[in-house]
């Protein structure tokens, strides 16, 4: 529901002060999904689309700050979109490099690129570690820029990390197996010595996590928005964060 304004802001403002102090999520998760859908509502071109998403980034993360959040991961390419038709892929990633740099630039969060980045181009793949080197000593919100993302290459990528490394060490395959436990594949992962996502936040009306972060949501709250990326505001991150707070979290217990 759109609100009018000076509606909407009265209303935004009570949602913010009603949010628990002591019942916020460290890290967030966001598929950010819609854009294309977004662009074809309003007839603009797929690029179009997708660069009206990367301008929503930096204000999430400004609302995220706001709020307390200590880690937002952001998923903005999966390993499924490197399949889309070239031009688009190329437009795509040429705005990904874009908004890195720009987000970079402001020195306020601490990036760091997640991914199979030996499936990007070089390009994108220096945009990324530029990205990383140059906010690498920002004291502030951590940024995982999820580029090349997919929950099940990762774990295999972390099991795959696991076997050289009990290599290198003399282990035999026997030995391997004997020892291995879920902790091996924790301490492997893109995303190792980061808390595990408290709350993921999926765009576009769709209710499923495609894969993100798989291993790591194992315990997250789900929180579906119908807004597509581009149309998200404060008040549905809000939403979510009050969303979050009002659960009673088991962990499985």
């Amino acid at each position: 529901m759109r609100l009018p304004h000076p509606l909407y802001g009265l209303y935004e403002r009570r949602l913010a002060a009603s949010l628990p102090p002591d019942r916020m999520p460290r890290h967030v998760g966001v598929i950010l999904d819609g854009n294309r859908r977004w662009a074809r509502s309003i007839g603009k071109s797929t690029a179009g689309g997708h660069r009206a998403g990367a301008d929503k980034i930096g204000e999430l993360l400004a609302w995220s700050e706001d709020v307390g959040v200590e880690v937002v991961t952001l998923w903005m390419l999966s390993t499924d979109n490197l399949n889309r038709p070239a031009d688009e892929l190329a437009d795509l990633l040429a705005i990904i490099e874009d908004v890195v740099r720009e987000l970079a630039a402001t020195r306020r969060w601490r990036l760091q690129a997640v991914g199979s980045l030996e499936m990007l181009p070089e390009r994108t793949v220096q945009a990324l570690r530029a990205a990383e080197e140059t906010t690498r000593d920002v004291v502030g919100m951590h940024v995982n820029v999820a580029v090349g993302y997919g929950g099940r290459r990762e774990i295999a990528d972390a099991v795959r990390a696991y076997l050289r490394q009990a290599s290198e060490q003399g282990l035999d395959l026997d030995e391997m197996a004997a020892q291995f436990d879920v902790e091996h594949i924790a301490a492997h992962l893109y995303t190792k010595g980061q808390p595990d996502p408290d709350l993921v936040i999926r765009t576009s009306g769709e209710q499923r996590l495609g894969g993100f972060l798989l291993w790591q949501s194992a315990h997250s709250e789900f929180y579906f928005c119908e807004a597509y990326w581009p149309d998200f505001r404060r008040v549905d991150f809000l939403r979510a964060v009050r969303a979050y707070g009002v659960r009673e979290r088991r962990l499985g217990r």
